[in-house]
């Protein structure tokens, strides 16, 4: 590998690939609950594009993709959600024309330019080992910032997948829950996120879609989400 992908690849990085086997991560994220976590993210956000990247050893898969079709995998070194794994907070590219990281490979930015991709913004998704295993990410054609209430509730979002993560593998493990018994939580939460998405709709109804989002739908959006932690936090090991 040459300089530049020595400096993609995190210090767990040996963890992190086990951790992506130990948890079935590959199989979890196939699982449709995960592509309305993507449609609830470009809503709430108002952006075209949503994506849930798992960030295997030489690619950047995308398991659930709202708004990007025909893009499934990357080479590592060409995807801005390779950068999303190096640090616990949310990573945020305003506008990728003027971005200067040096973790945003020079492949990576042809790519996004390629796309016209403008902003990009990730939070990273997290095993019960508290490895990083790769991003939900919101993106658009054109500048844009996040507050940090928006930032904080799109690792709100990250924290609730890889939460759904980690109770698959508990059920699945458990020979007192089992396949039945994650079907009926998975399907729980996609009655929660049904009713979620229609509360932003109704939002945005109301009040538009202002930038940034103000604090108080901020709040009770959170609201929403914690109440979905609660619902899963009984069943996570």
């Amino acid at each position: 590998m040459s300089l530049i992908s020595q400096i993609l690849i995190p210090a767990d990085e040996t963890r992190r690939l086990r951790s992506i086997h130990q948890y079935d991560v590959m199989h979890s994220l196939q699982e449709s609950v995960f592509g309305e976590f993507v449609a609830l993210a470009a809503r709430i956000f108002n952006l075209p594009i949503s994506l849930i990247a798992l960030v295997d050893e030489k690619q950047v898969l995308y398991k659930a993709n709202y708004g990007l079709p025909n893009v499934s995998t990357q080479p590592r070194e060409e995807a801005l959600c390779s950068t999303a794994i190096l640090n616990n907070r949310a990573v945020v590219y305003a506008d990728l024309i003027n971005e200067t990281s040096p973790f945003i490979t020079v492949q990576a930015a042809e790519a996004a330019r390629n796309k016209k991709l403008r902003f990009y913004a990730a939070a990273p998704l997290l095993t019960p080992d508290e490895s990083r295993i790769g991003a939900i990410c919101i993106i658009d054609f054109e500048p844009r910032y996040l507050s940090d209430g928006e930032q904080e509730l799109l690792e709100k979002i990250a924290n609730l997948i890889s939460q759904m993560v980690a109770v698959r593998h508990c059920c699945l493990q458990s020979p007192a829950l089992g396949e039945y018994h994650w079907l009926f939580i998975r399907n729980q939460v996609q009655e929660e996120m049904q009713g979620l998405l229609a509360l932003v709709r109704y939002l945005a109804t109301r009040h538009g879609s202002p930038i940034p989002i103000p604090d108080d739908i901020l709040n009770l959006i959170g609201r929403r989400l914690n109440d979905l932690h609660e619902v899963l936090d009984e069943y996570e090991s």
